[in-house]
């Protein structure tokens, strides 16, 4: 099945069906007439496109938003509008990092959610105070989470069983109050917590 992509400004997306484009400041009603399955935001575009995100984002929560651009400098500031999440615009894998953002997972080309997370613990200084404690099992899934692994391959790197990983994935939803693991990715990177 054909993966059903909305590009908002300039990027090419080979191996996927472009249902439309839209300008930044366009992309809210492209999306509610053509209802794609995952909303590509050119975040080279500037101070809109983040407008862009952060609209879909506040009005469209359950619709995937991945950021995209020249070099991984961005890729903070997008995340902290709402996109699920970001990938070079040359990744050989950005098809795959869509396809993830349609499932609902996190959806970040290699090293980029890393890279969030420091620049997010650079500039709040770590952890937020107010943010829920979690325990340490639970920051060690946590942090392979934001690298995109399954509960699956964490449990296969933690020597856990897939049950247990799924459990510490429920209660860390539960503790920050965030629908899914997009979320939970970007709630993380946001207060720099894995």
């Amino acid at each position: 099945m054909e993966l059903a992509v909305l590009v908002v400004g300039e990027p090419a997306v080979p191996g996927v069906a472009v249902v439309g484009a839209a300008a930044p400041a366009d992309a809210l009603a492209a999306v509610r007439a053509l209802r794609p399955q995952v909303v590509l935001v050119d975040a080279d575009a500037g101070p809109a496109a983040l407008h862009a995100v952060e609209t879909l984002a506040a009005e469209l929560p359950e619709l995937p938003v991945v950021g995209t651009g020249t070099g991984p400098e961005l890729v903070l500031d997008v995340v902290r509008a709402g996109a699920t999440g970001y990938v070079l615009r040359s990744d050989p894998a950005l098809v795959e990092v869509l396809r993830a953002a349609a499932a609902g997972g996190p959806a970040f080309g290699e090293g980029l959610a890393e890279r969030a997370l420091d620049a997010a613990a650079r500039s709040v200084g770590g952890a937020v105070d107010a943010a829920p404690r979690l325990t340490e099992r639970e920051s060690e899934v946590l942090r392979l989470v934001v690298e995109g692994l399954t509960a699956r391959q964490i449990a296969t790197r933690l020597v856990l069983s897939p049950r247990t990983v799924e459990n510490h994935i429920q209660r860390t939803l539960r503790k920050f109050d965030v629908p899914g693991r997009a979320a939970l990715v970007r709630y993380a990177i946001e207060h720099g917590l894995a």
